[in-house]
Order: C-alpha cells, then structure tokens, then sequence
C-alpha cells in the first residue's frame, strides 16, 4: 500500500524529533557545569535555549546551538540591524528564525513564553538579565555567564560543553585560528603601543578595551601591543565592575588614549573623523599622524564572527 505523502512527511518529522531526543539523552549527559551559583546538573543537551544576552547569541550560533529567542538592544543603530540583533550575525538569526524576546528591559513572561530547556544570563554589561535571575531559575536551568572576562574562544569553549556542541566549537575556533595566522604573516604593525576603544563622538567619551577584554586579547593574538594607563589616571565605574573596559570621559579621555595608534572597535571612518575633529584630541601623536583605523561596525561585541571581521579589516589596513 502506497503511503501518503503528508503521512510521509508526518513519519519523517517524528524520526527527526526522535532522532534529537536520543541525541540530548545520549551517554554524555547528564553533566555537571558551574557558574556563580554553584554547580547544576543540565539532565540532558537543551533542545529550546534562551539567550538573554545579545552579546552571548551571536557565540550560541556559531556554533549551531539550538538558540530559540533572544534579548535585543535598541534596533537600527550603528551595531544592531532592525531587530535590534547585532549586525554581525543579524542574517543568520533571521534565518534560523530566531525570536526576539524584548528590547532592553528583560522580561521573565517573554522567557517563559518560548518553552526554553536551557536560560542563559550574562554577568556584566548592558544585556544582563541578572536581577531576574531568581524568577528565570523557576522556569528552566539558568547559568550566569561571565564574558567580560575572557577571550571570545574561551567563551565559545565553555558554551560549546553547556550546550553539548564542543566539537563545533573547536571547529570554529580551529578555522579562526588558521585565519590569524594567516594574517598576521602578512601584516606590517604601525608604530606600537596602541589604544583600543570605542569611541562616543556626541559625549565624547570612550569605552577603552583592558588586556583582559577578549578584544585586547585579539590584539596581541595579533602581535599589538596595548598601551598601558598612566599611572593615577581616574576612570568612571558607572557600568559596574568590569574586567573587559576602562571608561573615559572629560580629561581623562585624552590621557588615556596614550597610544601611537588609535583603533576603534563599533566605529567606520566617520567615526575615525569626529576622533580628529574632537579639538581636545588634537595634540595626540595618534591624531597628528592620521594612525585613527576603524574596525568596522560588526565589532561592538567579539563572537566568532566579528572577529573574523576585524581580521579582513586588519588585513586590508596592514597587509
């Protein structure tokens, strides 16, 4: 007897569903992971997260995590495209058919709504989700994860052995890595040290990536070396504690852009012209010999893609 198409259809969608619940269940789990909480066991591979991280997406599907919906920042700006996803992986999202779950504000009821298996919260930054943490708990396992304080790779890494997708992971990492090398033979460094930020033209103001921010860490990947502060100099806090930046403003913002080179991240060239418009920035060494480069504005966040950005963008300036 000949079987209907859609029951063909039907049969194959259950093989699939069936084939992705053997997976999750198989012998690798369930497995322990540890974030600041403490310890918690994931039952099984997640089938349905939940990002609440902008910054953390664009890491979930490099590496084809299975990321249902995500937290957005404020929509068609110079980082984010009209869902307020990051530019840099707004595309794929879209093709994956990932759901935005709000702009800014968390909210514990657009969470519950997407049936996660797996919640992730970033520690720091403007897209952390932490003071919901007690009520996203209740819905679904949620780790806090902490980015400001690693390179992107070892962020990849550790979201590859929650997520059950290491060996993703290790690819992506395996192809960036043959990619640097890559570059950095055919690169010719401008005068050293240099400062990495990223540069608000209306305050004037700048958020300056520290040797720890998975930028810095690119930059000396790289062979780059970042200047060092002077000592006393007075930097703001109102970001809270953070590993990954050091934020300047008023006077202290040209005394800390003490490199030979300046090099905005989140920035294009009209970016690099308000730097030598700024008239308080008109006697760095930097801005005097014209050394402001771009990066890109894919590159506010460092994911697997955005890094591969800001190394097209080094090889086209340096290589």
């Amino acid at each position: 007897m000949k079987i209907p198409a859609f029951l063909r259809s039907l049969l194959l969608m259950l093989g699939l569903l069936l084939f992705g619940l053997q997976a999750a269940f198989s012998a690798n789990w369930p497995r322990e992971v540890t974030d600041v909480h403490g310890s918690h066991t994931l039952a099984h591979k997640p089938l349905r997260i939940v990002s609440t991280s902008v910054t953390l997406t664009g890491s979930l599907l490099a590496i084809d995590a299975p990321v249902v919906a995500s937290g957005a920042t404020a929509p068609n700006n110079r980082v984010a495209d009209g869902q307020g996803f990051l530019r840099q992986w707004g595309d794929i999202a879209k093709q994956r058919k990932v759901a935005r779950l709000y702009i800014g504000e968390p909210s514990a009821e657009a969470v519950a709504a997407q049936m996660p298996d797996l919640i992730l919260i970033s520690a720091t930054g403007g897209d952390s989700a932490l003071a919901l943490y007690s009520q996203l708990s209740t819905i679904a396992p949620t780790l806090v994860i902490n980015y400001d304080d690693k390179s992107w790779q070892d962020l990849l890494t550790l979201l590859g052995t929650v997520t059950g997708q290491e060996q993703q992971a290790a690819a992506r990492i395996a192809e960036f890595n043959q990619r640097l090398a890559a570059v950095k033979q055919g690169m010719t460094l401008p005068p050293q040290p240099i400062s990495a930020l990223v540069y608000t033209a209306a305050a004037r103001s700048a958020n300056l990536w520290t040797p720890t921010s998975a930028q810095g860490q690119l930059l000396e990947q790289l062979g780059f070396t970042l200047a060092a502060l002077p000592e006393g100099l007075h930097a703001s806090t109102s970001q809270g504690k953070r590993h990954d930046i050091i934020q300047l403003g008023g006077e202290n913002l040209a005394a800390g852009l003490n490199g030979k080179s300046l090099f905005l991240f989140a920035g294009e060239q009209q970016d690099a012209d308000a730097v030598y418009a700024n008239p308080l920035l008109a006697h760095l060494p930097a801005v005097q010999e014209k050394r402001v480069y771009a990066l890109g504005a894919g590159t506010f966040r460092l994911d697997y893609y955005s890094a591969m950005q800001v190394l097209n963008r080094l090889q086209a300036l340096f290589g």
